[in-house]
């Protein structure tokens, strides 16, 4: 497995992420943003980030741009958690999609993204070749959510 991390910068822990927050949890959405709610593997407390839900045919994911962040080690633990926008609370489990699965959702997200979180991807793009999506599927873990509540 990969251990690819990209951290946020100051600017974007402290005044981009409060502020997608601070809106999805009054109920606007952010281009599908929702403020995902996952109970640390250790703690066992909730820890709470802003993310932005894939949604390709009618299934629901959630794509990890930075890698393998705090949040992916905890869903893999937890395996599931909440989806927060305003007052709706959705409560789902999650299955982590394989490296051969993740192509086409990571040029859905790219598509989608590019503009907030292409950086991230290596210059790797919503058009780069399906070889090139599958060299960078390893470094960004997706999950299939199952919405239970």
């Amino acid at each position: 497995m990969s251990t690819h991390v990209q951290k946020p910068g100051w600017f974007t822990v402290n005044v981009l992420n409060r502020t997608i927050a601070w809106l999805t949890r009054r109920g606007l959405s952010v281009w599908g943003s929702r403020v995902l709610a996952v109970r640390g593997r250790k703690s066992g407390e909730w820890r709470r980030t802003p993310v932005n839900l894939l949604t390709v045919e009618g299934d629901k994911y959630l794509v990890a741009p930075r890698g393998h962040v705090q949040w992916t080690h905890n869903m893999r633990a937890a395996g599931g958690g909440e989806l927060h926008l305003g007052r709706t609370t959705e409560v789902f489990t999650a299955t982590e999609v394989t490296d051969d699965e993740k192509p086409e959702l990571l040029r859905a997200y790219l598509k989608r993204w590019k503009a907030e979180v292409g950086v991230f991807f290596g210059g790797v793009g919503p058009d780069s070749s399906t070889e090139e999506l599958r060299r960078i599927a390893p470094d960004h873990p997706v999950f299939r959510i199952t919405v239970t509540v």
